[in-house]
């Protein structure tokens, strides 16, 4: 098994296992752990919706959110637009953005987790919102039709992949010329410990997986983006790091001084060029099925 599917498929237990405490009716903490309460302080998913934007979704949709940031209050979002979240979870900055989008507007969710999908799909009949698609796939593979949407979101997932220069070829694919590549991420200031690297626990925690903020930008460069920027939201101290730590035992102590300030919270934009070059790649496959089976708004030319 390759690195990328060895990830693939932790990262898929441990979230369906976060979609089931929902349903069963617990909650969540950073990125899969476990939370005791909505009012549990986690050092990465605390504090990250205000509470007009919690009345605005069902409660499964808050409890389920496993994010690092809240991309949909700073990704200046207009009426009429067409909104992508990639690793959608159980829906709640999807649910969002299709309120900030409005009815003339249309947000999809794109998820590899059953279990989420399962749960995003109750929220989704919950609220009430008929602008909302949740789609079944995973980010490295967008089945969405090239040039398709207007601002591609995303909440603390593409730290996930072990492919992230496909995963920002094809948020870039997808997004029509001029369009908007605004999300949350962790991010890293300065050297981190192989130890941390190599845990696959800690992928599942966001951390492991994160890029420096120069690598982050060069590859946002490389898939063509313009514009790119990070902008800090949240700098991880060392409580917050023997918080996401824990579980790594007697080392903790020692690895949380390590990377004392060297996580953060960042809200990435980028910008697709108005005259961007046509996508090629493996995205064309994806984009082509989609064309024949998705027909709601927001794609098909709709």
């Amino acid at each position: 098994m390759t690195m990328h599917e060895n990830v693939k498929e932790v990262v898929r237990e441990r979230y369906g296992a976060a979609a089931d405490r929902v349903t069963r009716g617990g909650s969540n903490g950073c990125c899969g752990g476990k939370a005791a309460s909505l009012d549990a302080v986690d050092p990465i998913t605390s504090n990250l919706y205000d509470a007009s934007q919690a009345a605005d979704v069902p409660e499964k949709a808050l409890l389920a959110s496993l994010g690092c940031g809240n991309p949909t209050a700073l990704a200046e979002l207009k009426p009429g637009e067409s909104v992508l979240d990639l690793g959608s979870g159980g829906g709640i900055d999807v649910l969002l953005s299709a309120r900030r989008v409005g009815p003339e507007g249309f947000a999809f969710g794109l998820d590899m987790t059953d279990e989420m999908l399962a749960l995003a799909g109750e929220n989704k009949r919950k609220s009430g919102l008929k602008n909302v698609q949740f789609l079944k796939g995973e980010i490295e593979r967008i089945p969405l039709p090239d040039d398709s949407v207007d601002v591609v979101i995303s909440n603390c997932v593409i730290n996930l992949s072990a492919d992230k220069d496909r995963v920002l070829r094809e948020a870039f694919r997808v997004l029509k010329p001029g369009g908007r590549f605004a999300v949350s991420d962790v991010v890293v200031r300065g050297e981190v410990p192989d130890s941390i690297r190599r845990s696959m626990n800690l992928w599942i925690g966001c951390v492991a997986g994160a890029l420096s903020h120069d690598e982050y930008l060069a590859k946002l460069q490389a898939a063509g983006f313009e514009q790119a920027a990070i902008e800090v939201t949240r700098v991880y101290s060392v409580e917050d790091a023997q918080a996401f730590l824990a579980h790594e035992g007697e080392e903790v102590q020692q690895l949380a001084a390590q990377v004392d300030g060297k996580f953060v919270s960042g809200f990435v934009r980028a910008r697709k060029p108005v005259s961007a070059p046509v996508a090629k790649g493996e995205g064309r496959a994806s984009a082509q099925a989609s064309r024949q089976s998705c027909c709601s708004p927001g794609c098909c030319g709709n």
